[in-house]
């Protein structure tokens, strides 16, 4: 079977900036994703803060350039490829996929993460039926319909907002009293007439027949509950790292995010991370774009070192 120097495990901003830079170090390289190159760009919209697109690009515009890169340097991407486990057969990493396996002489890690459920009583029976987790992938949906957004953060307003183009309405329902997104989404939050932000609220659950009709919530300051009508319900409430195969080769925190050093290396010796997946103070394109140039030179450095 064939040993690649690189075996890169998802193909968002990180694992395809890896696949850039390891194949321009003459690495032999794979990069292995579940879906199609892209990641999380592909269900974002507009990019505004990628350094060079100062007029914007959408997500699936700058993946596509991304994928485009790394293949243009040697990286072979094998899609519809989601990995099950992780194994060391001595110092060579076998990753066990639907379909086969990949053996590499080290792995990145940049499977990135998964949206957080808000486990109420709803969630899981309404999805598809009213409960999104990506308001581009669905948002065309609910034309001239009133929906809610859960969630405080950059995503949560931003995907609000990109609602607006469609629904007639849309409630922000946020835990605490004030959104912890940046001003300048706020601002434009705050300026558009079809957003109305509804703050220290929790949903208790989502109800419906068929489809999804209304949220209960519940107030964090008075404890009383009411009811909200709503004909669907878009949830931002963080991401959950994809970790479970590789959970015994490397130290998370207690969240699950895998702890590396500034190299990207984690516990493992030839193992590192990049993207989402890793314990950072920022989790953006940018930053995931770096993560993944600096686990690709590490892992040469590493190559070259027990090479030589």
């Amino acid at each position: 079977m064939e040993i690649y120097d690189v075996v890169i495990v998802g193909a968002g901003p990180a694992g395809l900036s890896a696949g850039i830079y390891a194949g321009r170090s003459n690495l032999k390289t794979v990069i292995l994703d579940q879906m199609m190159p892209g990641g999380q760009l592909l269900i974002t919209e507009q990019i505004e803060n990628y350094p060079g697109f100062f007029d914007g690009i959408t997500g699936f515009e700058l993946s596509e350039k991304m994928r485009q890169h790394a293949e243009k340097f040697g990286a072979v991407i094998e899609n519809g490829k989601p990995v099950s486990s992780v194994d060391l057969d001595g110092d060579i990493f076998v990753v066990k996929c639907e379909g086969g396996e990949f053996k590499g002489k080290s792995l990145i890690w940049a499977a990135g993460s998964v949206p957080r459920k808000l486990n109420v009583p709803g969630e899981a029976e309404f999805v598809g039926r009213g409960v999104s987790y990506c308001a581009v992938c669905d948002g065309a949906f609910f034309r001239d319909r009133t929906v809610a957004v859960i969630g405080g953060g950059d995503s949560a307003l931003e995907e609000a907002l990109y609602l607006t183009k469609f629904a007639s309405k849309v409630y922000l329902v946020h835990r605490r009293d004030k959104f912890r997104a940046v001003k300048i989404i706020q601002d434009r939050v705050f300026k558009n007439e079809k957003i109305e932000p509804i703050y220290n609220k929790v949903v208790t659950s989502i109800n419906g027949k068929d489809f999804v009709e209304s949220l209960t919530l519940k107030d964090t300051v008075t404890g009383e509950t009411s009811e909200l009508a709503v004909d669907g319900v878009f949830i931002f409430i963080g991401n959950e790292p994809n970790v479970s195969p590789v959970i015994h080769l490397v130290d998370t925190t207690d969240q699950g995010f895998i702890i590396t050093d500034e190299e990207m290396a984690t516990k493992t010796p030839g193992l590192f991370a990049a993207g989402d997946v890793r314990h950072k103070p920022l989790k953006q394109v940018v930053t995931a774009a770096a993560d993944g140039a600096v686990a690709a030179m590490s892992a040469a450095k590493y190559l070259e070192e027990k090479e030589g």
